[in-house]
């Protein structure tokens, strides 16, 4: 058999990506450092110019967010920013991606920007879009832009920093909390890391409580992983526990899923992740039996539709529900109960005029009694 030629009619309506930044960069960042290191380049690709504001808008995020973002990968050597002499943003040139970059080598092949300057001059020093594509752009230019991006990285704490961190009120029942929740006394370095979390992204005791619990209940008692979500967190703005409950719950496929299932969509409300942070931690069912739940809410009710799956969750809860099979259990008994109700109610209405004492009759006396008269 001969081989087969596989094309495609467009061949513009597409963006390159890397394999090395699949690699060796997508894995260590967060969801919203790729999806605005990929919009650049789409623009880029497509030779059109965007603005922080814009990718703000477009993904729903805060400008520092964005900023946030591309410091990012300007620490990951993977763009360059430039400022003009206000430290205002004018300008990105996107790096080619290397063997070498990807081992945090100098790499200095600038490739060309998506971003639109501040002044015709700058514009004039870059790689420029189509004059169609640029217009109405360069009055938005970054002249609004802040400027103050936070650095991350963590500090080389020294014995006597360490010592004085310990010596902090509270330090001693926070160190105690974590080792509580990783099942061990915490190493040198690992004490460093709490430190960190407190002297560099701010995080308050509840804060850091919440990032231990969350990251154990995902069986992740590494420390360096933990330290990732911690940045992460600090890099999306969280500073509250119900901050980082909300944004976790939108990469929680579990739910997700529960919203689907009571017909819900979108991000869920503080009282919806409620119920449902209730239904997985506190009641500790399964998808499947939410779900099972969620079903039988739906048919049962267009309103209130998680007051009412709690109510049947709460049920099963009470009958000590495990798994699928207890609820069919149940649902037979239920059966059988609302069958045996149904047959006593028969049996009484059949009876209803027969609920009086009767008398007897001796008919052959009665007879002759007719007979004589």
């Amino acid at each position: 058999m001969s081989r087969l030629t596989i094309y495609k009619n467009n061949h513009k309506d597409s963006t390159v990506i890397s394999n090395l930044f699949i690699d060796l960069y997508m894995e260590d960042a967060n969801d919203a450092q790729i999806k605005v290191y990929l919009y650049l380049l789409r623009m880029m690709d497509a030779h059109q110019a965007t603005s922080v504001s814009d990718m703000a808008d477009k993904f729903n995020y805060t400008e520092k967010d964005v900023l946030r973002a591309l410091a990012y990968w300007e620490k990951r050597q993977l763009l360059d920013l430039e400022y003009d002499g206000a430290q205002n943003l004018t300008g990105i040139h996107i790096r080619e991606l290397s063997p070498q970059s990807g081992t945090e080598e100098e790499c200095n092949v600038p490739m060309a920007s998506c971003f639109v300057p501040s002044s015709a001059a700058k514009l004039q020093s870059l790689s420029p879009a189509p004059s169609d594509a640029v217009s109405g752009k360069v009055v938005a230019a970054f002249v609004s832009a802040p400027a103050e991006i936070p650095s991350y990285e963590k500090p080389s704490y020294s014995a006597d920093q360490l010592q004085e961190f310990k010596n902090q009120e509270g330090t001693a029942q926070l160190l105690f909390i974590a080792e509580s929740y990783i099942g061990r006394p915490l190493t040198i370095g690992e004490m460093k890391t709490m430190l960190y979390f407190m002297d560099v992204l701010h995080f308050s005791d509840d804060l850091i409580d919440y990032l231990l619990q969350y990251c154990v209940d995902r069986d992740k008692k590494d420390f360096r992983y933990i330290e990732k979500v911690a940045v992460s967190w600090a890099e999306q703005g969280i500073t509250t526990p119900k901050q980082a409950q909300k944004s976790a719950s939108k990469y929680d496929k579990n739910v997700y899923a529960i919203m689907n299932g009571l017909g819900k969509s979108g991000v869920p409300t503080s009282a919806e992740m409620d119920y449902i942070t209730r239904w997985l931690k506190e009641y500790h069912f399964s998808t499947d039996i939410i779900m099972e739940a969620c079903d039988r809410t739906v048919l049962a009710t267009d309103t209130h539709r998680f007051q009412y799956a709690d109510g049947i969750l709460s049920s099963w809860k009470a009958q000590n529900v495990r798994h699928k099979s207890d609820i069919l259990q149940i649902d037979d008994m239920y059966q059988q109960r609302k069958k045996n109700t149904g047959t006593t109610q028969q049996r009484q209405s059949v009876n209803r005029f027969n609920q009086f004492t009767q008398n007897q009759y001796d008919f052959d006396q009665l007879e002759q009694e007719l007979l004589s008269n």
